[in-house]
Formats: structure tokens, C-alpha cells, sequence
């Protein structure tokens, strides 16, 4: 809206319900697409196609980037979240071998000491 445009309490209450009616028309018809197809469970392709069924096919455009656009920051979230693990499980295992690492050295620490009491006796 541009600014210092003010609604009113009843106009909110009427988009709200506009948009309303509209997401569950929009629902409907993109379940209707699913069940053509034998699924249960809606997809992007089933919205678009509903979008074109329902005659605003001036939206289809605007939403196939947004869905473009969402779709490549999932995979990057994706890929940087794999990056991720993967340097986390890297540096487990150092951490994994440096820990072994200290153990063979308190052993042999140990056997050393035992080795030298042998000797002794």
C-alpha cells in the first residue's frame, strides 16, 4: 500500500476474509489436481495448475520464481548444512584420534613405569 494510506478495522476484516476464501478455493482446486493424479498430498505443479484453472493466470509467473528462488536457498541451505556436517564429523574424528592418541601415549607411559619397577625388583 502506499504510505499513510489507512484501512479500516471492518476493510481488514474483509481482506482477511477474501484471502481466506481465496487460499481454501485455491486449495480445493489444487486437490483436485492431486486426486487426478492419485496422490493425497499437493504439490507446486497442482497450485499452478489451479492458479491457471481459476483464471489468474497472471499469477502462475511471479509464483514459478518465487518457488525458483525458494527453491535454490533450500538447496543452499541444504548443501551449506552438509558442508557443515561434514566439518563437524571431520573434526570429531580428529578430536576421536588425538584422544586415542593420548591414550596409547598413557599406556605406554605405564608400561614404561611398570617395565622400570620390574627392573628394579
Amino acid at each position: 500500500l502506499p504510505e499513510g494510506v489507512n484501512i479500516s478495522k471492518e476493510a481488514r476484516s474483509a481482506i482477511s476474509r477474501a484471502a481466506s476464501v481465496f487460499v481454501l478455493y485455491a486449495t480445493s482446486c489444487a486437490n483436485n489436481f492431486a486426486m487426478k493424479g492419485k496422490r493425497k498430498t499437493l504439490n507446486a505443479s497442482d497450485v499452478l495448475s489451479a492458479m491457471e484453472e481459476m483464471e489468474f493466470q497472471r499469477f502462475v509467473a511471479p509464483l514459478k520464481e518465487s518457488l525458483e528462488v525458494y527453491r535454490r536457498e533450500q538447496k543452499g541451505k541444504k548443501e551449506a548444512r552438509k558442508d557443515k556436517d561434514k566439518k563437524t564429523d571431520s573434526e570429531e574424528q580428529d578430536k576421536s584420534r588425538e584422544e586415542e592418541n593420548d591414550d596409547d601415549d598413557e599406556r605406554m607411559e605405564e608400561e614404561e613405569q611398570n617395565d622400570e619397577e620390574e627392573v628394579d625388583n
